[in-house]
């Protein structure tokens, strides 16, 4: 049997993990699984490194489930949530949270994590409907959307910065699928005529 990853995560240096470690650490015990214990400490909602290292570590296959205290420790909103638990149980990768009870490998945890994912859309809906009908709203206000001309505007912007940009994003792109060519290639394929 593979081993599980425990993950316990805060968000400053203040915080301590302390809360959440040993009551991992104890149901790893109880339910007799081989572990290793991630920790993040002092993360932000951009960098959060050892959950970066431990999501690779996952998707390679080297554990069979995450556990986590509770699920707003794994992550900082409900899309990333859903997208990051979606893709693991896709790979068959066990998700539990022991504060929530919830297993997501179950098929009752299956069940909670459609209904979640339901609610996220449906929030994400809501917040574009918003968005638009307050567009819509200020437009018929008069309100004129978007940034105001400035003296930026009645020059021509130079274009060399914007090229040498999409020479490095398809470089970059042939480079994930395993095509290495050296940037003077894409300038001579895409230089403007």
């Amino acid at each position: 049997m593979k081993k599980v990853a425990l993950y316990c995560r805060v968000s400053t240096k203040k915080q301590t993990n302390e809360n959440q470690k040993p009551r991992l650490i104890q149901y790893a015990n109880d339910m007799s699984l081989e572990y290793d214990l991630y920790e993040e400490v002092e993360s932000s909602r951009k960098t959060r490194p050892v959950k970066q290292e431990l999501l690779m570590k996952l998707r390679k296959g080297e554990y069979s489930s995450i556990i986590v205290y509770k699920l707003d420790r794994f992550a900082r909103s409900s899309r990333e949530l859903i997208l990051e638990i979606q893709e693991l149980v896709d790979k068959g990768i066990g998700f539990i949270s022991i504060s929530d009870n919830l297993d997501f490998s179950s098929s009752m945890g299956k069940l909670h994590f459609q209904i979640l994912a339901a609610f996220a859309e449906f929030e994400r809906n809501l917040i574009s409907e918003r968005t638009k009908e307050g567009i819509e709203r200020t437009k018929a206000n008069g309100t004129k959307l978007g940034r105001p001309k400035g003296s930026k505007d009645s020059k021509p912007r130079p274009k060399s910065g914007y090229f040498m940009r999409e020479v490095n994003k398809r470089k970059s792109k042939d480079e994930e699928i395993g095509i290495f060519k050296s940037a003077e290639n894409y300038i001579k394929k895409y230089s403007p005529k």
